[in-house]
């Protein structure tokens, strides 16, 4: 897939991203198996209703792989093992939290996924993700994520609409900093 990320301006995409810091930081977590990934239906909390990764947020002395793991376990009753970190996404929204969101993806996983009161499972073919049903930014980093290339993304939203991107590739096998 070829990529090319979309510029914007200072006017649209007002985040001064050096001197930025998140009130939240949480996890995402993505089973691959053979073409398909493993997504939620996610029925509670930030982003109810939408198509994602497992996750959610870092607790108090844990670390973001810790808290991958958890999620997966509590969302979906499974246990992933080689995580490997391959996103740090830099959310901004001019109205709402400032989020960071470390991407883990894994191939190796114990367990059938099952629904619980938090999600359902969705495995999905990686080449046709239900992207109308998932967040807008998720159009622009997940499939280049799921086909091997790390990432730092940097995503401007008001209300949940995306106003502007800048993305950063790192290249294959190279992660991203904690």
């Amino acid at each position: 897939m070829t990529y090319a990320p979309r510029m914007t301006s200072a006017a649209t995409y007002p985040t001064d991203w050096p001197s930025w810091t998140p009130d939240l930081r949480t996890t995402l977590i993505f089973v691959a198996r053979d073409e398909e990934v493993l997504l939620i239906e996610k029925k509670t909390g930030i982003g109810r209703g939408k198509i994602n990764g497992p996750g959610g947020k870092i607790e108090a002395g844990e670390s973001p792989a810790d808290c991958a793991r958890r999620e997966l376990q509590e969302e979906l009753k499974v246990t992933a093992t080689e995580l490997q970190l391959v996103a740090r996404l830099f959310f901004s929204d001019v109205e709402d939290l400032n989020i960071l969101v470390y991407v883990f993806l894994t191939d190796q996983m114990i367990g059938d996924p099952i629904e619980t009161e938090e999600a359902k499972p969705l495995w999905s073919s990686r080449d046709n993700l239900p992207l109308d049903d998932m967040w807008e930014d998720d159009q622009y980093w997940l499939p280049q994520v799921l086909s091997g290339e790390s990432i730092d993304g940097y995503f401007q939203f008001r209300n949940e609409r995306l106003l502007g991107f800048t993305i950063q590739p790192l290249g294959a096998g190279r992660p991203p900093h904690l």
